[in-house]
């Protein structure tokens, strides 16, 4: 009973917004965001790739920025708007056009690190509406042990409507 007790007094309750809705989170205030999206609310699109937040396989936005949710503590996110992969849909169930863009230039090989991707992807076409081939690069740090980046790339440029500059090879690319 005294332990129940004594964490309850660590366990803090955190008011968030998680895909658009209002959520109260009871979570130690250190525990990462990943595992409170996994194991409290059960949206386990957010993949856990390192912890150290290198890789990008649990990328969220808060509050629109991309963020490595492996490395952040829950109580960063009080009062904040988190979206994941399970809320990019619209309510009819609609695809996001980035979405749409990944299975049409079958991005995804294993898979695995593909939510992180699409979130990072997301959030600079927000940024920047049409990226170029520089700015993918530079912004789309997420590592894909397969190697899709090729397709990443020319799925970015589909769902920016860049179809024609998305079918030519960059620049010194292999």
């Amino acid at each position: 009973m005294k332990r129940r007790f004594e964490w309850e007094l660590i366990c803090m309750a955190i008011q968030t917004s998680i895909n658009g809705k209002p959520v109260a989170l009871s979570a130690e205030p250190d525990t990462p965001l990943l595992w409170v999206i996994r194991e409290e609310l059960g949206l386990t699109g957010t993949k856990f790739g390192c912890g150290i937040a290198a890789c990008g396989a649990c990328t969220v936005h808060v509050n629109g920025e991309p963020t490595r949710s492996c490395s952040v503590p829950v109580s960063e996110v009080a009062g904040k708007s988190i979206t994941t992969i399970e809320g990019l849909k619209s309510a009819d169930g609609t695809l996001h056009a980035v979405q749409k863009a990944w299975i049409s230039a079958q991005v995804p090989q294993c898979g695995y690190c593909q939510s992180g991707q699409i979130m990072a992807a997301i959030a600079l076409i927000e940024k920047t509406g049409s990226p170029s081939d520089a700015q993918i690069d530079e912004a789309m740090t997420n590592i894909c042990r397969c190697g899709t980046y090729p397709r990443i790339r020319k799925a970015i440029h589909a769902a920016t409507g860049q179809a024609a500059k998305a079918a030519k090879p960059a620049e010194g690319a292999a």
